[in-house]
């Protein structure tokens, strides 16, 4: 599990091609390494991703080629991405909880300054806008965020200039593909609600 909090900013150093898939070599930044081992999970904007070998600057994780076709931003060499090691059961819950198993990919609508902030507004695939709620979570590309507004398929969030400059969100542009993941709440009421709506 993750917090949605990013931990630090990370570059794709190298893409070496598997028979199902690729090996990516990513270079950590700024992301404290000495208490990662191997078979640890590190969130890469905001798919979770075995350790399979530590390097000497960072690490490297088998992708699959079911993860590749579900995801974005995770097959360009010198990509910069989000970062974020697993929570521990003692850290601060400073985000919301995330599973790291992203739910679709979204599209930039429109990324417009307001101020000294941006509006960001994203298009989500029609299949998972019904958990997409006013004032609820959302994590995109790995960063835990809150819902402004939400219509139809479209939703905006409000960037601070912080969240900005310790993310790789900064970069997104009207038609960039994101990494979406709802709140884990939200699939299970929607689970018991199906549930509850057979009994009637």
């Amino acid at each position: 599990m993750f917090t949605g909090i990013i931990q630090a900013i990370g570059k794709i150093e190298k893409i070496d091609a598997l028979e199902q898939g690729v090996r990516l070599s990513i270079d950590a930044g700024a992301l404290e390494m000495d208490d990662v081992a191997l078979g640890d999970s590190i969130a890469a904007n905001g798919v979770c991703l075995t350790v399979i070998a530590k390097t000497a600057n960072g690490y490297q994780v088998d992708v699959s080629r079911e993860t590749l076709n579900c995801t974005a931003g995770l097959g360009n060499a010198g990509a910069e991405i989000n970062l974020e090691k697993a929570m521990r059961l003692s850290d601060r819950l400073g985000g919301h909880l995330v599973s790291g198993h992203v739910d679709g990919v979204g599209s930039v609508v429109a990324f417009d300054p307001v101020g000294e902030c941006f509006l960001l507004r994203i298009r989500a695939p029609h299949d998972i806008a019904k958990y997409i709620a006013y004032k609820g979570s959302i994590t995109v590309n790995g960063v835990s965020l809150t819902v402004n507004s939400v219509e139809h398929d479209e939703f905006t969030i409000n960037l601070i200039p912080h969240t900005l400059e310790m993310t790789t969100l900064k970069h997104l542009k009207a038609g960039s593909p994101v990494n979406l993941e709802v709140d884990l709440l939200a699939r299970y009421v929607d689970r018991l609600n199906s549930f509850a709506n057979e009994q009637i």
